[in-house]
């Protein structure tokens, strides 16, 4: 028990420290099983398995072994789980609400977990798992969607495998372990939902401390509206799941297109985006707006190929953009706020925006992006200048030529515009 109390209590203040003020699991984790080697443990490989609460991953993996040190991987949310999770220790853990398992890998027969039957194969003697949940409720475990906690197991490769003492530190510093993991877990899960609701500059802003109403920066940005052409009439067609099927899918294009190039989603409208592109200057926004713009323009055409072939509604898409200055900050309700854009080039934005279907155009940008650009790396060509409502000033607009035909007329607008 004395050296027990000893090797705990060299460790333990330790993980306390680095829960309070590490910023990374992987490093905690990686020290962590140093340490327990140091400390006499005969560690061989360490696993750690973490929820993780995010709309793609639902959970983390860590995996550390004498030899190559600590890795680690996200598991990807499935409708059908992996057969090895299904046959794997955890899964029975958490199956049958077991606080440990413990599986002598010289003798028992494993023919029941494929893990530990590799994991004798590559020399281990003894595998020890524990399970820690972070909540005190009485609902049933699903082991598909566990509750907020840690799963971890030690394997040993001494041919005792670990001894009572082993596995008694291993219990006394493993809850301390998770609160550590729980206190890290906790902001990352506030970045990665944060980013995701907000999108990503705003969420690092709100994480770091700009939430209070009224707060706002200045800044000069290209501001851009994307839009799906005719959902409305799709909408009154399509079975609910299958819309929403639709619109997952052009959302997912017209996000990646936009983050490809450093842009940000700012909210979603419906069935369109509010978008802004801030790298650093007016030239460098409107050229990564333009760049995006191109990519929508190509990833929706062989997206709506893909979806002719299989069958599936299809729709065609618009995006306007326009630069100048912005109000960016918190706007609301003392106990509701929301993290965008204000000021006339928002509104002149929307305006633009409106002028689709008269000049026939996927995209439609302002003078003032194509003076950013300055022509050299697209071939753009002038719409007329148009009176937008609320606009004092005539605006100048323009679209970039594609032999292709790729951003020509559209057909349905181009026919109501001659009307």
């Amino acid at each position: 028990m004395d050296c027990l109390n000893a090797r705990a209590a060299e460790l333990i203040p330790w993980m306390i420290e680095q829960g309070l003020h590490s910023s990374g699991r992987q490093e905690l984790l990686n020290t962590f099983c140093e340490k327990l080697v140091e400390l006499g443990l005969p560690l061989w490989r360490f696993h750690l398995a973490q929820r993780a609460f995010h709309p793609k991953f639902g959970g983390i993996g860590y995996n550390w072994t004498r030899s190559d040190g600590i890795s680690h991987e996200h598991y990807e949310r499935r409708e059908t789980p992996r057969d090895a999770w299904l046959r794997s220790p955890f899964y029975m853990m958490l199956e049958q609400n077991l606080p440990d398992f413990r599986s002598d890998l010289t003798g028992e027969s494993l023919a029941r977990f494929p893990l530990l039957v590799e994991l004798k194969g590559r020399g281990a003697t003894d595998y020890f798992a524990l399970t820690q949940r972070f909540t005190h409720d009485d609902i049933p475990i699903d082991p598909n969607e566990p509750a907020e906690g840690i799963l971890a197991s030690w394997s040993s490769d001494r041919p005792t495998g670990f001894s009572q003492e082993d596995t008694d530190l291993i219990r006394a510093v493993f809850p301390v372990l998770g609160l550590a993991l729980k206190s890290m877990s906790n902001r990352q899960m506030a970045s990665d939902l944060l980013q995701v609701y907000l999108g990503r500059d705003p969420g690092r802003r709100v994480l770091s401390g700009e939430f209070q109403r009224g707060s706002s920066t200045e800044i000069d940005a290209v501001i851009g509206l994307f839009d799906l052409k005719g959902f409305t009439e799709l909408a009154g067609q399509l079975p609910g799941p299958e819309l929403i099927e639709m619109l997952n899918d052009y959302f997912g294009i017209a996000v990646a297109a936009t983050q490809a190039h450093g842009g940000n989603i700012l909210k979603f409208l419906g069935d369109g985006m509010l978008v802004m592109f801030n790298l650093g200057s007016i030239e460098q926004d409107a050229q990564a707006a333009l760049a995006s713009a191109a990519d929508l323009c190509r990833d929706i055409s062989a997206r709506n190929e893909e979806r002719r072939a299989l069958g599936l509604p299809v729709t065609d898409w618009t995006l306007a953009l326009h630069a100048g200055h912005i109000l960016y900050g918190n706007i609301g309700a003392e106990n509701r706020l929301d993290f965008t854009v204000i000021g006339p080039t928002v509104n002149q934005t929307a305006r633009i925006a409106g002028m689709h279907r008269s000049v026939g155009q996927n995209l439609i940008f302002s003078e003032v992006v194509r003076q950013a650009v300055s022509g050299k790396d697209h071939d753009m060509v002038s719409l007329g200048r148009y009176m937008l409502r609320g606009v004092n000033e005539p605006i100048e607009l323009f679209t970039i030529y594609r032999p292709d035909g790729a951003m020509s007329a559209l057909a349905p607008y181009a026919d109501e515009a001659a009307e």
